[in-house]
């Protein structure tokens, strides 16, 4: 490659970046539905014409971000994992790492939602495939972590498959941060802290891959007793 083009390759890059940088800047600050592709070309201080040089539509930007949102995603839950000898504990870490990321990033955790919520086809050259290769791999930080708790006993063997658990603590723990989200004010109505709903969450997740079945049985089986105690004092009354 010669030095001209080279520098060429080098500039185009920048320019995308400085677009880039510019349309996170607004999207953090207002919202993915308030911004306009000339928002953004007026705070990179470019032509919106330009803009649509490097980005096909305000789509393409949107998932340009979230390659960098899912990417990070990644990258935490991994570092976090790492931080812990034992399955259990990495799980746990993982879920404190989502949620101290969606604080620190919230336009980040709202392109995590709009990007499960998402169902066209993908090609995987795009920027929405290479989000989904990432959130593939953040979910198989989960997945490993939970393979490990089974291998170290710190987690019980017959919690299930692995992947469907990882996904459920995704939804689980997803669902809980947004309504700390967007609830909070309610939560403390209640009498209830962001912090302390958060912990709480994470320690039932704990405790269910902890727990043995036989131990949850009892209670299990106490719903249709109950039930059936009610229908007969009803009868009874009745009568």
């Amino acid at each position: 490659m010669s030095y001209i083009a080279e520098r060429r390759g080098e500039e185009k890059e920048r320019r995308r970046a400085e677009i880039l940088d510019a349309a996170e800047k607004l999207y953090a600050e207002m919202g993915w539905d308030a911004l306009t592709v000339d928002q953004v070309a007026r705070s990179a201080r470019l032509s919106r014409a330009l803009v649509y040089v490097y980005f096909r539509d305000k789509g393409e930007l949107l998932f340009a971000i979230g390659e960098r949102a899912m990417r990070l995603l990644r990258d935490r839950f991994i570092e976090a994992a790492a931080a812990h000898a034992s399955g259990i504990d990495q799980v746990e870490a993982i879920g404190q790492a989502y949620m101290a990321y969606a604080h620190e990033f919230p336009h980040y955790f709202d392109f995590c939602s709009r990007f499960h919520a998402h169902s066209a086809a993908i090609d995987p050259g795009s920027h929405e495939g290479a989000c989904r290769i990432a959130g593939d791999e953040a979910k198989g930080a989960v997945v490993q972590a939970i393979e490990a708790g089974i291998r170290d006993g710190s987690i019980r063997p017959g919690v299930g498959e692995p992947r469907l658990l990882a996904m459920t603590l995704w939804a689980f723990t997803h669902g809980m941060i947004q309504l700390a989200m967007a609830n909070g004010s309610d939560l403390e109505r209640f009498g209830i802290s962001t912090a302390d709903f958060s912990n709480y969450g994470l320690g039932l997740l704990r405790a269910v891959a902890q727990s043995s079945p036989a131990a949850a049985a009892p209670e299990a089986s106490a719903a249709p007793k109950a039930a059936a105690a009610r229908k007969a004092a009803a009868a009874a009354k009745a009568k």
